[in-house]
């Protein structure tokens, strides 16, 4: 029979790699949640993570050098983000480059957008890579340490939960017996 530890231990880093290639956060905030529990190893995420999320922008940015306007003309939501970028792209050159990942919703429009404009290749690749293993640090970074807190106060929990029932049955007790003198 399948676990869900043998499907993370098996395809795990996979996933990683497909999930952080097309868009990515929540892929590697569980990824580090599971390398917490011991599924997978934190460095080895944040290493498939910093791949991933490299060659999706990468993949995205020569689409937009090649197709970008006929992409933008096939999806008209991208427009509204190429808008934004661009705004973007004209005051923050180097460090939207870096920064994108972390913008919601513009992970894809914005290395399209981006290929679109005059960025020479090896200077989105250097920074690119740059971002990505920022973003693949903190957020792989940020589901580990999300999973200590998680076992932190779980554990807690567990030492007082005799206390936290009996307070519980007290207040149910208190509620009903409040409700039974309001009644009379």
């Amino acid at each position: 029979m399948t676990t869900l530890q043998s499907l993370i231990e098996n395809y795990g880093y996979f996933a990683i790699f497909v999930g952080t290639f097309l868009e990515g956060e929540t892929v590697l905030v569980l990824a580090g949640f599971a390398a917490q529990s011991g599924y997978l190893t934190l460095p080895l995420v944040m290493l498939v993570g910093f791949c991933g999320g490299t060659f999706g922008d990468q993949l995205y940015f020569f689409l937009g050098r090649l197709h970008g306007h006929r992409i933008l003309q096939r999806f008209p939501k991208l427009q509204t983000r190429a808008r934004i970028v661009d705004a973007l792209l004209a005051h923050y050159h180097t460090p939207l480059i870096i920064a994108i990942r972390f913008l919601y919703g513009l992970r894809i429009a914005g290395p399209i957008v981006i290929g679109m404009g005059s960025v020479r290749s090896l200077k989105f690749v250097l920074l690119n890579m740059l971002g990505a293993a920022l973003w693949a640090v903190l957020i792989a970074g940020a589901g580990y340490l999300f999973g200590d807190m998680l076992e932190l106060v779980l554990a807690d929990v567990k030492h007082y939960e005799g206390i936290i029932l009996g307070v519980i049955v007290l207040i149910g007790i208190a509620i009903w017996i409040i409700y039974q003198l309001r009644k009379k």
